[in-house]
């Protein structure tokens, strides 16, 4: 049978976990609203520090008149000045210095209270500017917040959205401004996509009714003929080959709706015991696994999540189907193992089988694609058992790791919030 050639170029990993890791510290994370507080608080600063400089250098040209002194001693006999401020001053009244000296010290004195009365205006002026910074910063914080209230509106309903929840809606008052806009817009994008959704649910029960109808009367027909005994040889071998390729067209049928379903989150969630499933889906492939020899085998340990049992199990099912399957002829095993890990289920399935290039890994998610190897055999599934096993992970929240094992084989690790 002649096998899928494989695309121009590798698709998307199916294995990439959607959830991000958090930052160490979430409050450092430069969102829109610390860097509107950053620039005005410091388009607030920098006005500041410029007022401050012009009124400094206005301040200290008022009062300064150059070198020259305020005033000059010309004459008089028997002359004393006392200064507080000014030991140097008061220093000079116990010798005879010519008055031009005389000025120069109280020249001296002048200029160093005027130097004291600038550095005083300079450091109170500093003062002022960092309390007031400190309020800038805050109003701006405060006025940041209100003005993007809208937009954090929108991203929580974005984020019920896709929690499957398209009723959900804006409806943003206020004035008629660009964020009102957006907002309108974007109720009218959920507008259209819950139409589409309804519509896609609609069609999906439709052909759910519509392709099952005539292959069901189609394997009772097969059925009743094969169960007369009087058939001839060749009919009942014909009649075998039909019934053999309608029980794959149903499976066709059956997966492609799962699939469809899947798709989307789960919204009704019940507590659902990972180790329970795990424990049907062996039960189920028991009877296949004896007839390969292959041994089944692992520690299942309990591990609830909170989801829907019934696409849980059809995971678990896929899985080990698939590693039944697609084993060693002789003295194969299956390993199936359920924990909680760091505050997660974990449903591990590993089995002996053929050698799996790391690289054909992502193909095997994908629908319709199988490895170019022992995996292209079409009595071993309709090829959309990993792709309906990523997709119903994926709407419970959780992601799906396939690794090679050494010696061939695979290990898949599916990983469940619980």
């Amino acid at each position: 049978m002649a096998t899928t050639p494989a695309p121009p170029q590798a698709p998307p990993k199916p294995t990439w976990d959607p959830r991000k890791p958090q930052p160490p510290f979430p409050w450092l994370r430069p969102t829109i609203r610390i860097r509107l507080t950053l620039l005005y608080g410091g388009m607030f600063l920098i006005a500041g520090i410029l007022l401050l400089s012009i009124i400094y250098l206005l301040a200290a040209q008022a009062i300064s008149t150059g070198n020259q002194p305020l005033f000059k001693i010309v004459g008089g006999t028997d002359i004393k000045v006392t200064s507080d401020n000014c030991p140097a001053i008061t220093a000079i009244n116990s010798t005879r210095l010519p008055l031009s000296d005389f000025n120069d010290v109280i020249a001296h004195c002048v200029d160093q209270q005027r130097q004291g009365a600038l550095d005083n205006l300079l450091s109170r002026s500093l003062l002022a500017l960092l309390g007031l910074a400190v309020i800038a910063f805050a109003f701006g914080y405060a006025m940041a917040g209100r003005v993007l209230s809208p937009l954090g509106r929108i991203t929580r309903t974005a984020r019920q959205v896709a929690g499957s929840d398209l009723s959900r809606r804006i409806e943003l008052d206020g004035p008629d401004d660009e964020l009102k806009e957006l907002a309108d817009t974007f109720d009218d994008m959920l507008e259209r996509l819950q139409r589409a959704f309804t519509a896609q649910q609609r069609f999906v029960g439709n052909a759910s009714h519509e392709l099952r109808t005539p292959l069901a009367i189609n394997r009772t027909l097969l059925e009743v003929h094969l169960s007369d005994p009087d058939a001839p040889v060749e009919l009942q071998q014909l009649g075998k080959t039909l019934l053999a390729t309608n029980e794959r067209s149903e499976q066709l049928v059956e997966g492609l709706l799962l699939l469809a379903r899947s798709d989307n989150q789960i919204v009704e969630r019940k507590p659902v015991d990972l180790a329970e499933v795990a424990s049907q889906a062996v039960d189920q492939v028991h009877a296949e696994a004896e007839a390969k020899g292959v041994s089944v085998r692992g520690e299942r340990r309990p591990a609830v999540v909170q989801g829907n049992g019934v696409l849980l199990e059809r995971i678990a099912l896929n899985l080990v189907q698939n590693a039944v399957r697609y084993n060693v002829p002789e003295a194969g095993w299956v390993e199936v193992s359920t924990q909680v890990e760091h505050g997660h289920a974990v449903l591990t399935v590993s089995n002996t089988g053929p050698v799996v290039p790391a690289y054909e890994i992502d193909n095997l998610f994908e629908p319709f694609r199988r490895l170019r190897t022992e995996r292209t055999g079409s009595d071993k599934g309709v090829g959309l058992g990993l792709s309906i096993v990523r997709s119903v992970t994926r709407a419970h929240g959780g992601h799906i790791l396939a690794e090679p094992r050494e010696g061939g084989g695979l290990v898949m690790r599916v990983t469940l919030p619980v």
